[in-house]
């Protein structure tokens, strides 16, 4: 008889520690709408969702693109600072360029350009490959504001990227600032910029400051007297959060209330 309660003890006691050990998802109940199916391309190609900006072949979404050289594939700065036709807000960039393989020059006179936001935001392009200069106008700062975490840069000649993702700064109906812009850049892959707060339209002979403007401007790439050589432009926008369906916000809530008449119950001898 003994036995047979330790038998059954055992049991009970098993049986609720395989119960306590049980997991139970969480489920937060929002109906999500299904993410959007893109096609990425091959490896260091263009996603099915982007506005292809350089093909290789032409520069027609440009402003003074023609004043650019078009050989193999490659676009050589020329001539003019090139301004998109198309304006953007909100956005994931890629540039790839590459500084003249023939070293002239020092400082911001070595493989100079610049990669305009809105026209007005600006994140350097330079050959800083063994080539000192003041920090936030290095390759990879924004220009005057901030420098790069690291320098990535490869040698002169070869070819690098720029993946950016922009927040545009926002403005309030009288012209004040609403909320900055923030840049997130990453170089050759590596992350140099993580959301910094732009603290204003670039400037060489002022602080930078905000001053309002549209919701969407062009881009624009600087020639500043250095043939750098651009392929493989692209841009995403719209690239904002799904909106799922919620729940009841309080799921679990229960509204409480109180009786008008305490004496309902609270009995009188109580009080």
């Amino acid at each position: 008889m003994r036995k047979a309660i330790s038998v059954a003890l055992l049991i009970l006691l098993v049986g609720g520690t395989l119960v306590a050990m049980q997991v139970v998802e969480y489920k937060s109940g929002i109906i999500w709408p299904e993410p959007p199916v893109i096609d990425p391309g091959p490896q260091g190609g263009v996603p099915s969702d982007a506005i292809v900006l350089f093909d290789g072949k032409s520069l027609d979404p440009w402003e003074n693109g023609e004043k650019w050289k078009i050989e193999e594939g490659v676009a050589t700065s020329a001539g003019a600072t090139i301004t998109s036709k198309q304006k953007f807000g909100d956005c994931q960039l890629h540039v790839e360029f590459a500084t003249p393989a023939e070293v002239k020059g020092s400082g911001q006179g070595r493989g100079n350009s610049g990669i305009y936001l809105m026209s007005r935001y600006e994140v350097q392009v330079l050959d800083s490959y063994d080539n000192t200069t003041y920090f936030d106008g290095q390759c990879g700062a924004i220009y005057k504001e901030q420098p790069p975490t690291v320098n990535a840069c490869r040698k002169p000649g070869e070819w690098q990227t720029y993946d950016i993702v922009f927040n545009a700064p926002r403005f309030n109906e009288d012209g004040t600032l609403q909320s900055p812009g923030y840049v997130t850049v990453l170089h050759n892959g590596i992350l140099i910029h993580n959301h910094f707060e732009l603290l204003g339209a670039t400037s060489y002979t002022e602080p930078a400051k905000y001053a309002a403007h549209a919701e969407r401007e062009p881009i624009q790439i600087q020639f500043h007297g250095n043939p750098v050589r651009f392929r493989n432009i692209w841009i995403r926008e719209n690239i904002k959060p799904l909106m799922g369906l919620s729940p009841d916000p309080r799921p679990n809530s229960v509204e409480t209330k109180l009786p008008k008449n305490l004496d309902e119950v609270i009995p009188k001898n109580d009080k």
